[in-house]
């Protein structure tokens, strides 16, 4: 656990649902609206300059969660913190300093430029909305943005189509820069490119990070990105965190059944190593019937009666990391 005076951001106990539609015959016979459970009792805190890597397979939560962190959600239960104050604190000038402190990178740049307007015209807004320049100033910090995520001054004048997948995450990367933001929350950044470009942008989130001083939230399905890039990492089940633990030592002996699972069917240069050896079985139930208990005992190798009947804490057991299992491994490596 981090101490709260060093938590930049933190969450402690979120939950967040949705409410789905409701077919004809629902309404004839007077059923209530399905309800799909996203969130459940989500908690981590993440350090100043510290990158905390969220991976899960799709469908657990992830982006919810990042949505939550900046405000485009509203959460059911819980809190989010930001440097020791809740979010649901801030109101007027405070919440609006909370908006520019906590950016976020989302996974199709597109969805946060406007393809009709300039990379410099969709920069500078945000400059502008927030007033952090004006006039002549604002195309000096568009170029200084640009050069900091490695784009050319005259970048500013042409639209973001023109310009490669690659290149438009660039660009969203320095639009969110532009506010001066103290937490980046990088929701699947790199899934729509080439895994040669892939690399290039993990470079400059590194860069970055290194440069300005960011604490990231960076949300993928990659174990191996995450393991590249993450002081620790938190991994996440059917809308809750099951682990949490420093990176290195959560790879060398992950105790949670399901990051077993998914460290041991990531892709490896091992030639001996036979593909899929103990890679999680089966398909992650609906979110919208979740398992009781443990919501992964459909899928565990290990479960037991109790795992059916009551789902597991997520807590610290013989001095390691936050594991939710009743029978956590601490034996080691996969």
């Amino acid at each position: 656990m981090i101490p709260a005076a060093e938590a930049e951001l933190s969450a402690a106990g979120l939950s967040k649902s949705f409410v789905g539609s409701r077919s004809l015959i629902d309404m004839a016979l007077g059923r209530p609206a399905s309800r799909l459970q996203a969130l459940r009792d989500v908690s981590f805190e993440v350090a100043r300059g510290e990158t905390l890597g969220i991976v899960g397979e799709s469908g657990c939560g992830k982006s919810t969660l990042a949505r939550c962190l900046v405000g485009l959600h509203e959460v059911d239960r819980g809190e989010i913190r930001y440097r020791g104050q809740t979010l649901g604190e801030r109101k007027g000038s405070a919440r609006s300093r909370y908006d520019r402190a906590v950016q976020m990178v989302f996974q199709d740049p597109n969805g946060s430029l406007n393809p009709r307007m300039s990379v410099g015209e969709c920069i500078g807004e945000a400059l502008a909305v927030h007033k952090l320049a004006k006039g002549a100033q604002i195309a000096r910090r568009v170029a200084e943005l640009l050069a900091l995520v490695n784009l050319p001054d005259s970048a500013a004048l042409r639209r973001p189509h023109e310009f490669s997948g690659g290149q438009r995450q660039r660009i969203a990367i320095a639009r969110a820069l532009a506010v001066e933001p103290s937490c980046l929350i990088a929701d699947e950044p790199l899934s729509a490119l080439d895994v040669s470009v892939q690399a290039q942008i993990v470079n400059l989130f590194l860069e970055l990070q290194a440069r300005l001083g960011l604490t990231l939230v960076f949300i993928t399905h990659d174990l191996r990105l995450v393991h590249h890039l993450s002081h620790r990492i938190a991994v996440m089940y059917l809308g809750r965190i099951v682990e949490i633990g420093p990176a290195q030592a959560l790879f060398a002996a992950p105790r949670h059944p399901y990051t077993q699972g998914l460290i041991a069917s990531a892709p490896r240069m091992e030639p001996k190593r036979v593909a899929g050896r103990d890679a999680v079985a089966g398909e992650i139930p609906s979110p919208l019937a979740p398992p009781p208990g443990c919501a992964f005992h459909p899928r565990c190798p290990r479960a037991a009666d109790i795992c059916r009947q009551v789902a597991p804490a997520l807590e610290t057991r013989d001095g390691s990391w936050p594991v939710a299992c009743h029978f956590a491994s601490a034996e080691g490596a996969v």
